[in-house]
């Protein structure tokens, strides 16, 4: 894994494939599961961390991360959005989204 190698544009890159493949085809696509605490938020539409670190670390790489890869907490997939400028949300103390 290189996430020095992980810039925005790579996170952007897959945002746009969620979008366009829809959550329950993206994540099966690259086979991860839904998120359990932590969602990337952008331009207030909530995506599943580590799945979207995953690809954007493909994308960047041409490794794609598998969910065994990695972390999602805080000390990887989190943290690593976190520094390149990405809000997130936890789903167990951010009650005052509609969509957790």
């Amino acid at each position: 894994m290189n996430p020095e190698l992980v810039n925005k544009n790579h996170v952007l890159q897959a945002i746009t494939e969620f979008d366009r493949l829809g959550r329950d085809a993206f994540l099966k696509k690259y086979d991860f599961g839904k998120s359990k605490q932590y969602l990337l938020l952008h331009e207030e539409k909530p995506y599943d961390s580590k799945p979207i670190y995953g690809v954007a670390h493909g994308f960047a790489t041409k490794e794609f991360l598998s969910a065994e890869d990695f972390s999602g907490g805080i000390a990887a997939a989190v943290g690593y959005l976190q520094d390149l400028g990405f809000e997130i949300a936890d789903k167990y103390s951010d009650t005052n989204r509609a969509w957790l």
